[in-house]
């Protein structure tokens, strides 16, 4: 059976497909190791004319003079595309991810298309902002009369923005990409993981059927030549990624010898802290049900668990129990609840430092290889740690896989310490009886976000991203659209 949009054979530059050379990149199911598609792989001369286009497009186009209203049709109509292709963009994700059906229904893509209603609704407010009058002596002729002036405050398109995105919820963060570059008014180059081509590739044919102006969205593939072309270029005036710590410092470095705007969402070890309490069925039962989203490729997930010494017993064994009766296989299967990590260089890392959690000390309760008779595909079990001190390596490191690790502690404070206690800051969760305590204690921790008594499921209203090594700026929410913009103040004369 044919993967829907798998047979996308070109890249998307300035309005029309253009091909990419003879070379292909199979790109496989890692469920399954079976080829799905051949994706064009996009070099240098793609790279140029994806941001010479963008460049024209936003100098001399109309897309950034249009009003946001007139922007905000085209991604409605967008946003209508993509609903009546929602059957076929599940079926693409189960198969180039390895994501669960439920996950992906949810998590993949009702969430993201919920996204951009959201950012629609955000967009109809004016942002300009009218400072109030300000009277001041003529400095020409200071005994004449006093001079009346006004401030208006506009924001207006930073310009072309390159988005590269990763392999893990590719559809949700392209969208996060081209839904608020676009809307502000900025021109889009858009590059995803060599992993998951096709989840951006399709947004070509999304393009070509709203009638989207030539050259505001280009999507190229290519690997770190192509990616380092956007970073470095001067014609690029913005670089917003999601991808790993490391792969995020090295774009900032890139991109600072021409000063761009550099926007990053980037890695967590993120902590859920569970109180004397709490009710422990439940907060055992949620943690594992978050380690097990996507098989733990998420950097917002919940994977330090830190929990009160004096129900730690009773929550290894719950948590324990609640991961023997998760199903893991091919998502193909509507009843697997996790399926594989993407590629076989993911599994050797995440294989690799539960070794090292093992050496170093921690306790494996659960899980620690991988499940039986699932000879092909990327698969893992999921695996829980208990006896973890915060200092070990699987507690400091992210692993992007489905791994926990569990920490005691005895005191609310400590509990805040060894929250804190990490480079990271992206998310974190507090479970608790009291939940004016448990307020108190998410103001205490310091990430981007805090699940309080598993928060409130949603967050296409709310800011979300990190703290410290986690990222810079933030995505989703009123303030969206201003990462993607500039502010420009108008000073003009009021009165004679």
């Amino acid at each position: 059976m044919t993967i829907p949009f798998t047979t996308i054979d070109k890249l998307y530059i300035d309005g029309a497909w253009v091909a990419a050379g003879a070379e292909r990149d199979a790109i496989i199911n890692p469920a399954s190791e079976a080829v799905i598609g051949h994706a064009p792989v996009g070099d240098a001369a793609e790279a140029e004319a994806a941001i010479a286009a963008a460049r024209e497009a936003f100098d001399n186009g109309l897309w950034p003079r249009m009003a946001m209203s007139e922007r905000a049709t085209y991604l409605r109509r967008m946003h209508a595309a993509l609903d009546a292709r929602r059957p076929q963009i599940v079926a693409l994700i189960v198969a180039e991810v390895g994501c669960a059906q439920g996950v992906t229904r949810g998590m993949q893509v009702a969430n993201p298309l919920d996204h951009l209603l959201a950012a629609l609704d955000h967009s109809t407010r004016d942002d300009s902002v009218r400072l109030p009058i300000d009277i001041t002596p003529n400095p020409f002729d200071p005994d004449g009369p006093r001079k009346m002036g006004g401030t208006t405050v506009v924001r207006e398109p930073v310009g072309v923005v390159a988005g590269i995105t990763g392999y893990n919820f590719p559809f949700l963060i392209n969208l996060a990409k081209i839904v608020p570059a676009l809307l502000a008014g900025n021109t889009l180059v858009l590059k995803p993981s060599p992993f998951t081509p096709f989840s951006a590739l399709l947004f070509g044919e999304i393009a070509e059927e709203i009638g989207l102006p030539k050259g505001v969205l280009n999507v190229i593939t290519g690997g770190p030549k192509v990616g380092t072309m956007l970073t470095s270029d001067p014609r690029v005036d913005l670089i917003s990624f999601t991808g790993s710590e490391g792969v995020g410092a090295a774009i900032m470095a890139q991109a600072a010898p021409t000063l761009k705007r550099v926007h990053l969402e980037l890695g967590g070890k993120s902590a859920l802290i569970v109180r004397h309490d709490a009710d422990v069925a439940r907060a055992a039962a949620m943690a594992v049900a978050i380690l097990s989203v996507n098989a733990g490729q998420g950097c917002a997930l919940l994977t330090r668990l830190v929990v009160h010494n004096s129900i730690r017993k009773a929550f290894v064994e719950t948590a324990c129990a609640v991961a023997s009766h998760f199903k893991i296989g091919d998502p193909i299967d509507p009843s697997v609840a996790m399926g594989p990590l993407i590629r076989e260089s993911q599994r050797s890392k995440v294989e690799n430092l539960i070794a090292i959690g093992r050496d170093e000390g921690a306790k494996i309760v659960h899980g620690g290889g991988r499940p039986a008779g699932l000879d092909k595909g990327f698969f893992t079990d999921i695996t829980i740690f208990d006896d973890v001190d915060n200092a070990m390596t699987i507690a400091q490191e992210e692993v992007f896989g489905p791994v926990g690790c569990i920490i005691g502690f005895d005191s609310d404070e400590e509990a805040v310490r060894i929250a804190n206690d990490s480079r990271y800051g992206l998310n974190g969760g507090v479970e608790t009886a009291d939940a004016a305590k448990g307020y108190e204690m998410a103001l205490q921790i310091r990430s981007g976000s805090v699940m309080l008594n598993g928060g409130t499921g949603r967050m296409s209203y709310a800011p979300i991203g990190g703290y410290k090594r986690s990222g810079v700026g933030r995505e989703y929410g009123p303030d969206w659209l201003h990462e993607y913009q500039n502010q420009k103040s108008i000073f003009y004369p009021v009165g004679i």
